[in-house]
């Protein structure tokens, strides 16, 4: 498809309007998808979302950038629409051209949405970049709308969520890409924040529209932004992006995880590193693999049927990184991968990072998939007083399906009381039960296992139950609108497989909707392997033991720079690499042919909180002063990072950006992990840090074309003042 499906202001907000009864969808889904799955309908779609509506379809929520080469209109939160999670229709703008809440200026834009269900209707939490508060340009604040619908209409709240904060630094701190999450006692919080300012947490009013009490700093500042908060197994897990989002073929914007037994932390990576200190941690969850996919960030969450989490996001194609009109503007579509739990953390495609081709399809179908859109009660057997209405089944006692349930599975139900005891499933013999403020698991002549539901959850709002059955393993969980976000969850060890019909249960008036059963996901266990490190060659590597080997050649000397004592010890110059000054010295040697992982060790002591921009020092694959990748543990404002950097020339200038990989030490270990695209002929590195020498994170690939040979080589640059050495104790290659 070439256009919109529908354009102009009036036709996208009466799309809006009109969409609310959404056509019923497809009898059988795509058992395949392909990335990005925005391309049927927009060249660009970031900062990506999804919900699944009560109607049983899902709705996909972007920031406001145009959605076709061509268009100059820059879209108000557009969304999209999917029966599977494959195809995908642009319904409309979430807001008319002249729609904006009186507190905003004129002008305004609204960024990075997130949708949830809050006080039993839809609330859009959203940035808005200018507002009156303050007479100035970019000082941001999160707003929020309602809607009865996902599709709308919206309508935006009096005030905002959070207003604008003035920064210690001048100007306003970032108050952007907001993301909500309901606790399991019924508490609201919003994550939101960026790089000027961190990333901060605050409890919610009951209605979710007004930040109450005091927040509290989750993330530090220069490091991350773009969270998304849910809870698993009682950890509670931040997903933050870091990096530049927007440097079009050199982004390396990716997503890292911390968790936290507490929504306000604090949160720490796989490695006991906090997210909110100066050398901050984060996990690696979703970073470039070498495909086509560059900066893979700002994700959003869902799970399917099965109940396989997916994770939604945003990425550039390194081949076509921009919009041809209006140029300048960073072309990102949406995309959407598996998101593996291994260990007790997330990952992408069990590590392999984001798919290019074709993939499993998401399952939006199943056994059953009930959604009640018509009076027909065929395949069923009802046990009391049932009748469909307005797209759901009500009534009193047991409605059983002919679909039976067997094998390892998923059943859930969106369900509300009215009036009513108790309401819930049952799975052969075993009975799942929300009421009398508990959420309760009971197996015939077997165990029982309860939770407590929140304090004045109101039940005749609707809520979505999922029952997962793995062997003789049960897990219930009661969530507003199945984002990660439980307010209740039991397990229990059954005596024996759940094994018999499905059915709805309701002591009392009970609504139920969008009824599945479908066969469970299969378990990801282990991650795929990192780069092997092989046997040493040491014809290639240097221990400095006794001054430099020969095969060494500098760009541009450093008379500083010498081998002493069995290190190589470099005063950290005040140059750089960066764009078209090109000052710094780069000390180099020839790399082996074939595949093979270069290694070093540097100190560097950098200090801690203080800002020492961009001092820094570490290893580099280099062509040439315009193309190479530079990966150095540096000073960032008040942080202390392992920056993978890289630069190359595009449309006659050089280009640089860059990603993050692991959390350095005064002392850090770096890696480069070198191979050769068969299809392609590209060199690719693959950047990892440790900070003992023993584990390792890895990070992103940056790829060189096939027609060039990079070395392998030391830098120490980024600024002199304070005066600080490096010391490297060897440059290794290994096969």
């Amino acid at each position: 498809m070439g256009h919109l499906h529908r354009g102009g202001a009036l036709a996208a907000v009466l799309a809006l309007v009109l969409t609310t009864a959404a056509p019923a969808p497809a009898a059988a889904a795509p058992d395949r998808y392909r990335n990005p799955i925005s391309a049927g309908y927009a060249d660009t779609f970031a900062d990506p979302v999804m919900v699944r509506g009560d109607d049983g379809l899902w709705y996909a929520f972007g920031t406001s950038d145009p959605l076709r080469e061509g268009e100059r209109r820059a879209h108000r939160v557009p969304i999209a629409r999917s029966a599977d999670l494959v195809d995908w229709t642009y319904v409309g703008d979430a807001f008319a051209p002249d729609q904006r809440p009186s507190w905003a200026a004129p002008g305004a834009m609204f960024w990075a949405p997130d949708v949830r269900r809050v006080a039993g209707r839809w609330v859009m939490y959203v940035t808005v970049t200018d507002t009156t508060v303050s007479g100035d340009t970019f000082d941001t604040a999160i707003g929020a709308a309602t809607a009865p619908t996902p599709a709308g209409p919206w309508t935006f709240a009096d005030a905002p969520v959070v207003a604008p904060r003035p920064g210690g630094g001048g100007g306003y701190l970032w108050t952007i890409d907001p993301s909500q999450l309901t606790d399991v006692d019924g508490r609201n919080y919003l994550y939101y924040g960026s790089y000027y300012g961190g990333l901060s947490v605050t409890e919610l009013s009951p209605d979710g529209l007004t930040a109450v009490g005091t927040p509290t700093l989750v993330a530090i500042d220069n490091k991350f932004e773009g969270s998304y908060v849910l809870r698993r197994d009682g950890w509670y897990y931040l997903f933050a992006s870091t990096a530049n989002c927007c440097a079009g073929p050199a982004t390396g914007y990716s997503v890292q995880v911390g968790r936290a037994r507490s929504p306000r932390g604090p949160f720490v990576d796989q490695d006991g590193q906090r997210l909110d200190v100066s050398r901050a941690g984060g996990t690696p969850v979703l970073t470039q693999n070498g495909n086509r996919w560059i900066g893979t960030g700002h994700n959003g969450f869902l799970t399917d049927l099965s109940g396989q989490d997916w994770i939604v996001y945003h990425a550039i194609d390194r081949a076509d990184p921009y919009l041809d009109e209006p140029f300048g503007i960073n072309e990102r579509p949406m995309l959407l991968d598996r998101l593996n739990w291994v260990a007790g953390w997330p990952t992408v495609n069990a590590g392999a990072g984001p798919s290019d081709g074709p993939r499993p399809a998401p399952v939006t179908t199943g056994r059953l998939d009930a959604r009640f859109d018509s009076a027909d009660l065929t395949g069923w057997r009802s046990d009391g007083t049932w009748r469909v209405a307005d797209g759901q089944v009500t009534g009193t006692g047991a409605l059983t399906s002919r679909t039976a349930v067997g094998g390892d599975v998923r059943a859930e139900a969106d369900l509300r009381l009215a009036g009513g005891e108790s309401a819930g499933l049952r799975l052969g013999e075993v009975e799942v039960r929300v009421g009398g403020g508990r959420l309760t698991v009971r197996e015939a002549g077997g165990t029982a296992a309860e939770a407590p539901l929140p304090a004045g959850l109101d039940l005749a709002d609707r809520h979505n139950l999922a029952v997962e059955v793995r062997g003789r393993q049960l897990v219930a969980q009661l969530s507003p609108a199945r984002l990660g976000d439980q307010l209740a969850v039991v397990a229990l060890e059954l005596t024996r497989p759940a094994a018999g019909p499905l059915a709805l249960l309701a002591a009392g008036a009970a609504g139920f909707d969008n009824v599945s059963l479908a066969r469970l996901y299969r378990l990801v266990r282990h991650t795929v392997a990192p780069p092997a490190v092989g046997p040493l060659l040491p014809g290639y590597s240097d221990e400095f033991t006794d001054g430099l080997d020969p095969a060494w050649r500098w760009i541009r000397r450093n008379p500083t720079a010498g081998v002493t004592d069995g290190a190589l010890r470099w005063p950290v110059e005040s140059t750089d690499l960066v764009g078209t000054g090109n000052t710094a010295g780069v000390l180099l040697r020839d790399a082996p042919t074939g595949d093979y992982v270069a290694e070093t060790k540097v100190t560097l002591d950098l200090g801690a909180d203080t800002v020492r921009n961009y001092q820094q020092a570490g290893m580099i694959a280099y062509v040439d002063d315009d193309r190479f990748a530079r990966l150095a543990q540096v000073a960032i404002w008040n942080t202390r990072q392992v920056e993978y950097g890289y630069e190359l020339p595009f449309a006659g200038q050089p280009v640089y950006g860059g990603s993050i990989v692991g959390t350095p030490a005064t002392t850090t270990w770096l890696r480069l992990a070198h191979h050769v695209d068969p299809a392609t002929g590209e060199h690719e590195f693959r950047a990892g840090s440790s900070r003992d020498g023993q584990h390792w994170t890895w990070g992103a690939v940056w790829t060189f074309p096939a027609d060039t040979t990079p070395r392998i080589g030391l830098v120490a640059q980024g600024g002199a003042q304070p005066a600080v050495t490096a010391e490297f104790d060897y440059l290794r290659f290994y096969r």
